[in-house]
């Protein structure tokens, strides 16, 4: 049986961790066979948050790509060198961050983005489309938001992305008591 650590704490108040949870029914005499995250979006959009492009130039040495600073609520804007065709400034984007691990759409391998020069410009992230981030198809050009969510908000929220936990038990049938997530209360 496998059970939702999400609608677990929507019925009981807990406040112990899934692998704590975990121990507890192991203790209980229940057999924990794993706990597997669950994301609505591979890898949960976790370092990818939302940006506002303060400058957009064309690359000196490049006829596609573009030089901006985007400002994602650090001390400093990044550099990011982009290849949109509809980046501009005053835009708010999605952007990863660099360290972010991305699983684009249609790809079996994950994009890792790392600090880089491209074609001698510094870039310190990348801004998204929607295919790069893994919630669609399109690869037209980036996502431009309309929100007034701060800079640095994480992209997550923006997009309603949620996790969950599973928790797999392996019941025994001397074990009927533990075949819900919400039992019989009868006294």
């Amino acid at each position: 049986m496998k059970i939702s650590y999400k609608w677990l704490k929507e019925l009981i108040e807990i406040t112990e961790t899934p692998e704590e949870i975990g121990k507890l029914l192991t203790g209980t005499g229940l057999e924990v066979e794993g706990i597997e995250e669950v994301e609505s979006i591979k890898g949960g959009l976790k370092g990818v948050v939302i940006g506002e492009v303060l400058t957009c130039e064309k690359h000196p040495e490049a006829d596609r790509l573009k030089i901006t600073t985007v400002d994602i609520g650090l001390e400093q804007p990044l550099n990011i060198v982009c290849g949109a065709p509809n980046v501009a400034a005053g835009q708010k984007v999605i952007l990863a961050t660099v360290g972010t691990t991305l699983y684009p759409t249609g790809s079996d391998e994950p994009l890792v983005l790392k600090k880089s020069k491209i074609r001698g410009a510094l870039s310190e992230g990348m801004i998204c489309a929607e295919d790069e981030l893994g919630l669609g198809q399109s690869h037209d050009g980036i996502l431009v938001l309309d929100t007034d969510l701060p800079n640095g908000t994480p992209a997550s929220e923006y997009f309603g992305i949620s996790s969950d936990y599973l928790i797999e038990i392996g019941l025994t049938p001397n074990r009927a008591d533990a075949a819900s997530h919400y039992g019989d209360r009868k006294s």
